[in-house]
């Protein structure tokens, strides 16, 4: 078995004014700031008041954590020099999606033209996980298996329950604005690298892709990195839980390649079977429970988290990640993102204030979070 497991993480962040928590355009000037300290780890995004950035390789997750910090606080800095701030979150709690500007470069004007609407309602930012595997077919063989578990790191990461100031009963909507995509959603089921490149290769020859980097699923072959990217997640206010999410990613990765090493590998269940459990992540994070199949019950979110751990235990102890991996149970106890939104809220309207009150209320609530653990 391969002995380095890489792992690169990206995060979308959202800014806004501090005076109004409303989303801002991201100003003339704080770019060019962010870049002579970042370089290309930093870049503008399709909407204006949206920014991303992207961990170098890493070998650990403790490697990545302070480059994570680094890349965090730099971009809070110089946007405070703008009465900015940058928040973590999937959705903005309040703002509409018809307010915002779209960034003017070739790339994302012609995602406008070919997406209309569905790109301009594109208000939801993600955080993506790359793990390093040694091979393309290793790279698809891995993506069935692993699709078991991508509704689990759904749940753990929710942190878009409001939409335009209103709550939609979901844990994570940015799910539902993704979906309105094409080319998103569950992997299909591939039997090597070849039939990936023939499928995929069938829409370039068409010109209706230029390439395999418009292909979203929530798992895939990275286009420009020996890596398999997992998309699932919503971003985190945290990054304490963000660590903890990309050492499971990381941890179960090897896992997958420990079974294969002992001629074994985890059951392969009907996308049918998984959509249902992606569904109950999206509606509920973990305050419900998910499918086990195996069991044919559903099984309460912190008696599923407990048995990951256990079960990638010897993989986090060998990539050194296993305090971040324990630090989901954090997660559990003190809720998700969309959780503690949701009571900050109840706290606000509790202490008399008024529904835009309590939306400001959450939104300052996340710009505290976004600093919490750099």
């Amino acid at each position: 078995m391969q002995k380095e497991f890489s792992i690169g993480i990206e995060e979308e962040y959202l800014l806004v004014d501090k005076d109004s928590l409303a989303l801002a355009d991201t100003p003339e000037g704080l770019m060019e700031d962010c870049r002579k300290d970042l370089g290309d780890q930093v870049s503008p995004e399709f909407l204006q008041c949206q920014i991303e950035i992207g961990s170098k390789p890493c070998k650990t997750v403790g490697e990545a954590r302070e480059d994570l910090k680094r890349l965090r606080s730099t971009i809070s800095r110089h946007a405070a020099k703008h009465n900015l701030s940058p928040v973590a979150v999937s959705c903005h709690p309040f703002s509409d999606w018809k307010n915002q500007e779209t960034t003017h470069k070739e790339r994302y004007d012609q995602l406008e033209i070919e997406l209309g609407g569905v790109a301009r309602r594109m208000l939801s930012c993600g955080m993506h996980v790359h793990v390093g595997i040694e091979g393309d077919d290793l790279r698809i063989d891995l993506m069935p298996q692993f699709a078991y578990f991508l509704p689990h790191l759904l749940a753990l990461s929710a942190s878009s329950p409001y939409w335009q100031g209103e709550d939609t009963g979901l844990a994570s909507y940015r799910l539902a604005v993704m979906e309105s995509m094409p080319r998103t959603g569950l992997p299909p089921l591939l039997h090597s690298w070849g039939e990936y490149e023939r499928s995929t290769q069938a829409l370039i020859d068409l010109d209706i892709i230029p390439d395999q980097s418009k292909i979203w699923w929530d798992l895939r072959p990275s286009t420009h990195y020996p890596t398999l990217e997992s998309r699932i997640c919503d971003v985190q206010p945290r990054l304490s839980h963000a660590l903890g999410l990309a050492g499971l990613t990381q941890s179960l990765t090897r896992f997958l390649l420990r079974l294969r090493d002992s001629n074994l590998r985890w059951r392969e269940y009907d996308r049918f079977l998984i959509e249902e459990n992606r569904w109950r992540a999206q509606r509920y994070g973990v305050t419900e429970g998910l499918i086990d199949f195996g069991q044919g019950a559903i099984v309460p979110f912190e008696t599923l988290v407990e048995e990951l751990i256990a079960l990638i235990e010897e993989d986090a102890g060998i990539l050194n990640c296993h305090r971040e991996v324990e630090r989901t149970r954090e997660i559990i106890e003190g809720g998700t993102s969309a959780s503690r939104q949701r009571s900050v809220a109840e706290e606000a309207e509790a202490a008399g204030q008024d529904h835009e009150g309590q939306m400001r209320a959450v939104v300052a609530h996340l710009i505290e979070e976004f600093m919490v653990d750099v």
